[in-house]
Formats: C-alpha cells, structure tokens, sequence
C-alpha cells in the first residue's frame, strides 16, 4: 500500500487502512478562502472559525491513529482576517502563501453570517486556535516553527505591517519520539552551505539547504525555529503550495529511509515528492480524483510509480496488500 493515493474524505479513507506511518506532513485547507470544487464535505467551508478546527482535529485524530507510536506530525496553516459587510457576506483576507491571483478572492459568500467575538479586522487566529485544539486532544505541542517569506506577497495595508510569516507546528503522538536532530543541522558560522558534488559553498537561497551538504568537517549548530524559505508556485497548480525547501527538513528531522510519510491534504502532492526524494515513501489523501494528474506530473518528476486508490476501491486493496 506504499506509494499510494487513497481519494476521498481522508475523514474516512484514513479510518480505513492499517498500514503505519512514521510521520505526517501537510498543510490543510485555509478557513473560508477557496471553494475546491463545491462538496459539501470539503474542509474550509465551515461556518464558524470553531467548526472548522473540530473539523480539522477530527482529521488529525485519525492521522494519530495510524502513526507509529514515536511518530510526530508538522503542520503549516496559515491565517485570516475577518472582515465582516452586512449584505455582502464574511469577507476573509487571505496571509498569503502564493505570488498568484488565484489565491485571493475577498468574500465567502455562503456565511453571510456576523461572527460572534470578531471584530472587523481582528486577526482570526486559526493557527494558535487549532494547536491549543489539538493538545486538548491528546497531542503534545511540541514546537511553532516560523516560515519566513522573504519574498512575501505585497500587501496594500498601511495600519499594519506585511504579513510575511506563516506556522508550521510540530506535534508528537507521544512524549518520547522520534527526531534525528543531527540530520538538519545547520553551520555554525554564516559561511554558506556546501555542495559535495561540486565541493564549494552556497549562500542562502541557492536552494541548498543547509542539511543537504554539512560534512563533519566543520562546526555544525541545532536548526533554529525560524526557517527562511523562498516561496515558489507550482506553475501547475490553480492552488497554493508549500515550497519543497518547507518540508525537507520536516522529512529529515521526523523519519528515516524506508519510512512511510503520510499527508492527508495532498493537493498537487509535493509531500509525496519530496519524500521519495529522500528516499522514503508515501500514502496520501486527496479529496478530489480530478487531482490526479497533477499529483502524477509532480511526483514523476522523481521517476517513482504512484498506486491509485479511489475510496470505494480502498478495502479491495487493503485486502490484498502485504503490510
């Protein structure tokens, strides 16, 4: 069942298998910005803030459900504004994750609804509202990461600053867990990151991490909290994505080679790139069949089969699978 796509309400489809997974990286739909493709079952179209994190932790359990017991879990969500004008719906400002158009539409038109406790122009709040949702649930919040844009979207505000940071939260399924420390290191010194094939060193934003080249040659330090990652659309994709850069480490730091990487929202499937870029593998979620071959286009650009799996055939191939 490894390197598989299971479409379908991951709601339901991770109830279904049993295969284990070492970790789990993803960034789940934002709250009232985009209509997928108008089921009624899609995440994000919730009417309160509040009835979407119950949403979203409910996902989540089932992905606790099927990691190992020293598995963790990282989470990037982003955040909105709540701009509410009677007779025009909630309007909701996207903190944005992508250079595109697309990802910028003003108003939710099917909550027309005032929002109890939110003021125009109060910063919602998603991120820290879902972590302390999901340690209530049993989770242990372990760290907020930073992702720092350098290059942010431009905004036009003038009583605020520009936004140009988003969450990724680290979660473990227990207090012990697995984290290779020593695979993300960074150098001590601001001398760059070293290219082995070509023995010479890079400064940031070459797209050279500083994981992927550290020898044992010179002063390594623990990877800080805040990550600057250069934002980078997939051309492909109508929809924003998380640069490959984001989740490397979170893949390096939380399995080994071998292990599964589990993303319950796939979209265009950058995860399950990366993951076999590193030599792990991957099942992930996706609600929309239609993805399909975007998620095939991106991950074969890795040269690696992908398995697909609608929900109705899901049990057949469980089934049959050797776990």
């Amino acid at each position: 069942m490894r390197d598989t796509i299971l479409f379908g309400d991951c709601r339901q489809t991770l109830k279904e298998f049993d295969e284990k997974a070492r970790m789990c990286v993803t960034s789940p739909p934002y709250y009232g910005l985009r209509d997928y493709g108008g089921e009624d079952s899609q995440i994000g179209q919730e009417q309160t803030p509040e009835e979407f994190i119950d949403e979203l932790v409910k996902v989540f359990r089932e992905v606790r459900n099927v990691l190992t017991d020293d598995g963790t879990c990282w989470v990037n969500l982003g955040d909105s504004y709540y701009n509410y004008r009677p007779g025009k719906g909630q309007g909701l400002a996207k903190q944005t994750v992508s250079n595109t158009k697309q990802d910028l539409p003003d108003v939710c038109p099917r909550r027309g609804n005032r929002l109890e406790g939110l003021k125009e122009k109060d910063l919602i709040g998603i991120p820290w509202m879902f972590a302390f949702a999901m340690r209530a649930d049993g989770w242990y919040l372990r760290q907020d990461i930073i992702w720092h844009k350098p290059n942010p979207m431009p905004e036009s505000v003038k009583d605020r600053c520009t936004k140009s940071h988003e969450y990724i939260f680290l979660f473990s399924k227990n207090k012990k867990y697995f984290y290779d420390n020593e695979s993300i290191k960074e150098p001590a010194k601001d001398w760059g990151t070293r290219d082995r094939s070509k023995g010479k060193y890079h400064n940031e934003g070459t797209g050279l991490q500083p994981h992927s080249g550290l020898t044992k040659s010179y002063p390594t330090k623990n990877k800080r909290s805040v990550w600057s990652v250069t934002n980078k659309p997939y051309r492909e994709a109508h929809f924003a994505t998380y640069p490959p850069d984001l989740i490397e480490p979170c893949i390096l730091a939380g399995s080994e080679k071998g292990d599964i990487v589990l993303d319950p929202f796939m979209g265009s499937g950058t995860t399950a790139a990366v993951a076999k870029s590193l030599g792990r593998d991957y099942i992930g979620c996706e609600l929309h069949e239609n993805y399909g071959d975007l998620i095939r286009k991106r991950v074969s650009e890795y040269h690696v089969p992908i398995e697909e799996v609608s929900q109705n055939g899901l049990t057949d191939l469980l089934d049959s699978a050797i776990l």
